[in-house]
């Protein structure tokens, strides 16, 4: 499915242009998958190897801000499948990069919704609550309105 949407087009790229449009379309196709509610093995796959591909592309051009929202997408893929070690390996990367680059606002609270959800996945009741808690702190700090009442409902999915 990626491959011929995505090389369907034969307009021509720079490389770094090429990069930022694969990691722009993996991160899509790995969101539309994600909502999905009956995935294929087929899917789930290309669900995976979509979040990975997206991350590498940002790993190439990107800035901070680009791989730690790529490593949350990845913990939140494998948090979804209830894999718990990826996810929480990933939301631990993606923390760490909001931590050493002073990443706020959204995606720190993001950050501990990610580390939560891998927790409970991982049915470690402590570890998820304690950073529940985190992420309820850092999502009052949200500034725009939607960004926070989003961010609010997804922290309602998450049950330690």
């Amino acid at each position: 499915m990626i491959s011929g949407d995505l090389m369907a087009e034969e307009t021509k790229y720079s490389e770094k242009e090429a990069h930022k449009k694969f990691a722009v379309d993996c991160f899509n196709l790995t969101w539309n998958l994600l909502d999905k509610k009956d995935r294929t093995v087929e899917e789930i796959d290309e669900m995976i190897h979509t979040a990975h591909a997206s991350r590498f592309h940002w790993g190439e051009i990107g800035t901070p801000l680009e791989f730690e929202r790529g490593e949350w997408q990845i913990s939140r893929v494998y948090s979804v499948l209830k894999r718990s070690e990826p996810a929480l390996y990933h939301a631990k990367r993606c923390l760490e990069i909001c931590r050493k680059n002073n990443i706020g606002d959204f995606d720190i609270a993001f950050a501990y919704e990610a580390m939560a959800r891998a927790y409970a996945v991982a049915s470690d009741k402590t570890g998820c609550d304690k950073h529940l808690q985190l992420a309820k702190e850092a999502g009052e700090m949200i500034k725009k309105k939607e960004d926070k009442d989003y961010f609010s409902s997804e922290l309602k999915t998450i049950s330690c």
